[in-house]
């Protein structure tokens, strides 16, 4: 599907700064629409003198007037005349008379989107033009909350017009729980004092222990109130609940956790009061605290696992020191430096909150105990990675370190043994696959044959089995080996 940057930067017409500022505004699309009960828009210029929509959102409270997502279209005869006066001479423009549009009489305003530029003294320049259609099928008496909805929406969409909307010091909304129009909307005036509260909104505040009607009260003292004496409460509460900044904040009372989002409202650049609006996330809030200790134990399970190995590792290191057989030396090394990869997934995976590594970071960290523990005496080995693995998940993590850490060690000490020469591991990964590339500068395979040893045995089960890749060895004439691993990526986000 075609992104919004995408369409913008195929037009040739707009830089970074303009299509992260569409972005924003594109981001509180549900937000007009629902407050002008209306479709929102957004559409931006072509190199052939038309315009093609970029955003489409449609209202929660009232009927779609599309049917179909309208993103990628070039703007239609009856709305083009509107939407360039709009883009030209930076001003709001409704149209004339109601439109029709498959049969349904509609109303069309068309708002230039105006982006300030960084610079103090740079003019802002119109980037866009939003529209608002509006299905006249569904007239009937307002009601005072669709009034005061409606009334918001003119107000920002004047400060669209006017380049204080959307506004880019405002933090992003939470991936979880952002309030929406219809979860509860409060109207503010300058002086912070509620003017309307939606019944939604009024619920909320009631849950949290205010039992009067929040019109007509300050909603900061409305928030002094309900706060227990000896609780702790975010520090940015006062600015948004006095409709004053454009943050967020969590109101917690009585068990009860309500987000709240304050967009202040402003004319002309001179603010005439605010929107603010609220959720009940308590139950989110609790989920999202259940995963936090979850991920904690996790955490914890994994630095416990790994502190095991590297004390089995330890074990195995002492025993193989003190063991008179050469056979049973190297054996215990190699089981050691097989405990020891696996233990340094489990302190990567033990630093962070997802269950998912960077996998270049453990791998590098593989490579340099592999180097330290494989060469033999009289060999040196010159070990170099090139390209990414990427992130991947503990499951793939684990049996690809623990293969690549035999098929590193097998080159050092049986590719290069008692000599000079490199190992190069090159990553290529795709969306879908992963492919490894193990080559090394010694001896090559002893006439073209493939070793049967344990080491070979455990690569073949871990790339064949657990990650249900390919392996392939061949000779590489006059420069050693080279050794290929191709794995399925289908379950995977891909991250590059």
């Amino acid at each position: 599907m075609t992104t919004l940057s995408d369409i913008v930067y195929a037009q040739g017409r707009a830089d970074e700064a303009d299509v992260e500022w569409l972005h924003r505004l594109a981001g509180d699309g549900q937000l007009l629409a629902d407050l002008a009960f209306a479709d929102i828009v957004i559409w931006v210029p072509t190199a052939d003198a038309s315009f093609i929509a970029v955003a489409h959102t449609r209202p929660s409270g009232s009927a779609t007037l599309f049917d179909r997502d309208i993103v990628g279209e070039l703007v239609r005869p009856q709305w083009r005349t509107q939407v360039i006066q709009s883009f030209t001479e930076g001003t709001i423009v409704d149209s004339a008379s109601p439109d029709w549009f498959e049969e349904m009489p509609t109303r069309v305003r068309a708002v230039p989107i105006v982006r300030q530029r960084g610079s103090a003294d740079a003019a802002p320049r119109v980037v866009g033009v939003l529209t608002r259609h509006t299905n006249l099928g569904e007239v009937r008496a307002p009601s005072r909350q669709q009034i005061t909805f409606n009334e918001c929406a003119d107000d920002l969409f004047g400060m669209v017009a006017n380049a204080d909307f959307p506004d880019m010091d405002a933090p992003a909304s939470p991936r979880r729980g952002a309030p929406r129009a219809w979860d509860g909307l409060i109207r503010l005036d300058v002086d912070g004092m509620a003017t309307f509260a939606s019944p939604n909104a009024l619920s909320a505040f009631n849950r949290l222990g205010f039992g009067d009607e929040l019109e007509g009260e300050a909603l900061l003292e409305v928030a002094t109130k309900i706060l227990p004496a000896s609780g702790q409460f975010d520090e940015s509460l006062p600015i948004v609940m006095a409709g004053r900044a454009p943050w967020r904040a969590d109101l917690e009372a009585r068990g009860v956790t309500v987000s709240l989002r304050t967009i202040p409202l402003r004319e002309h650049g001179q603010r005439i009061g605010a929107i603010v609006l609220c959720r009940d996330v308590t139950e989110i809030r609790h989920q999202e605290q259940e995963l936090i200790t979850k991920d904690a134990t996790i955490r914890e399970i994994h630095h416990r696992v790994k502190n095991n190995l590297q004390t089995v590792a330890s074990l195995l290191r002492i025993q193989a020191r003190r063991t008179h057989s050469d056979e049973a030396r190297e054996a215990l090394t190699q089981a050691m430096r097989r405990v020891s990869a696996i233990a340094v997934v489990h302190d990567t995976l033990s630093e962070g909150l997802a269950q998912n590594v960077d996998f270049d970071d453990v791998f590098d960290r593989v490579l340099k105990l592999v180097a330290e523990v494989a060469a033999a005496p009289n060999t040196r080995a010159r070990t170099h990675k090139t390209g990414r693995f990427g992130t991947l998940p503990s499951e793939y993590a684990t049996p690809l370190a623990l293969a690549l850490t035999e098929l590193v060690t097998n080159a050092v000490e049986h590719g290069l043994a008692g000599k000079e020469g490199d190992v190069e591991i090159v990553a290529d990964r795709s969306p879908t696959r992963l492919q490894v590339q193990v080559r090394d500068t010694g001896v090559g395979l002893p006439e073209g044959q493939v070793g049967r040893g344990l080491g070979t045995q455990i690569v073949r089960t871990l790339i064949q089995g657990e990650l249900s890749g390919t392996i392939d060895w061949h000779a590489v004439i006059g420069t050693g080996t080279e050794v290929t691993i191709d794995i399925p990526l289908r379950y995977i986000t891909p991250t590059g």
